[in-house]
């Protein structure tokens, strides 16, 4: 059996979605601390095994559909390069590790960690095919990776930062179904994701439109709210909202002219725009919220 087939099974590309693990920290200026940055890696190690469990156990409820898709039909246990047991297997090793991991950490990051499995488990049975309900349940997953993220370091998360999470997520998982809308030749959307059948590329562009400017919106208010001038002791922070913009608007042009979307992760890992806009708006973030920190940023 070729590693390379276990390697694609947990999807690692998948883990880049964990990062908002490091959201609560960073922006609460308090990253550059050793214990701090020390239980924030601890908390996305955690997640990444978690995630990549919970994967491992969708592609086994949907190894059927998955033999209809024009791409997920190469995933191992599609092609049956690696058996249901033994995806079962890698499962619970996984599973071990995260609990290791997670006994360093507070009993709160471990209940949501658990709510985290369960709303997944939810959503394979069941809410997957009920209709939008089943990308608030993607949403749902990013604001309890930014709640594990604070709830490792105690800290508490900026109501504008948690509803910028669910608008943005919210977009992603829209823009998502969308694209599988069309790339699913219509004849298989029964086979291959029976809740595509309501939706339709008209109804996701509106509520799409909905969830980018939400983001947008709510973004920008958080930057100049009272909580993170005090935090940052700048109102400066405003001036990273044109890159969210600039991304938000790259992001609809690659779903829209280029047909892509269906993966979020390939999208942002592979979009030079995307890549530079997302680095520049980091440097910049980096600059003003760490500045009174070290001062030879300034």
């Amino acid at each position: 059996m070729k590693l390379s087939s276990y390697i694609t099974l947990i999807r690692p590309k998948q883990w880049i979605k964990n990062f908002f693990i490091f959201a609560p920290a960073f922006f609460a200026g308090n990253l550059s601390e050793p214990k701090i940055l020390r239980l924030t890696l601890i908390a996305f190690i955690a997640f990444c095994l978690v995630s990549s469990s919970v994967y491992v156990i969708n592609d086994i409820f949907d190894v059927e559909a998955d033999r209809f898709h024009p791409r997920k039909k190469f995933r191992p246990l599609a092609t049956g390069e690696i058996s249901i047991n033994s995806a079962i297997l890698i499962t619970i090793i996984m599973l071990i590790f995260a609990i290791l991991l997670i006994t360093q950490l507070n009993i709160s990051f471990a209940f949501i960690t658990l709510t985290y499995i369960l709303m997944n488990l939810l959503y394979s049975f069941k809410v997957k095919h009920i209709v939008i309900l089943d990308v608030f349940f993607i949403s749902l997953g990013f604001v309890l990776r930014i709640e594990a993220g604070a709830t490792a370091i105690g800290v508490s998360v900026s109501s504008w930062m948690m509803l910028t999470t669910i608008f943005l997520s919210l977009f992603l998982a829209i823009s998502k179904r969308r694209a599988e809308l069309t790339s699913i030749e219509p004849g298989n959307l029964e086979i291959q994701r029976k809740v595509l059948n309501h939706y339709d590329v008209t109804f996701a562009d509106q509520m799409n439109t909905l969830a980018a400017t939400g983001t947008v919106i709510c973004y920008a208010l958080y930057t100049v709210s009272e909580k993170a001038i005090s935090t940052f002791h700048s109102e400066n922070l405003i001036y990273t909202t044109p890159f969210v913009v600039y991304g938000i608007f790259r992001y609809l042009y690659l779903l829209h002219k280029k047909n892509l979307g269906e993966n979020p992760e390939l999208v942002i890992t592979k979009d030079i725009s995307l890549i530079i806009n997302v680095f520049l708006w980091l440097i910049v973030s980096l600059l003003i919220i760490y500045k009174h920190k070290f001062p030879f940023l300034s």
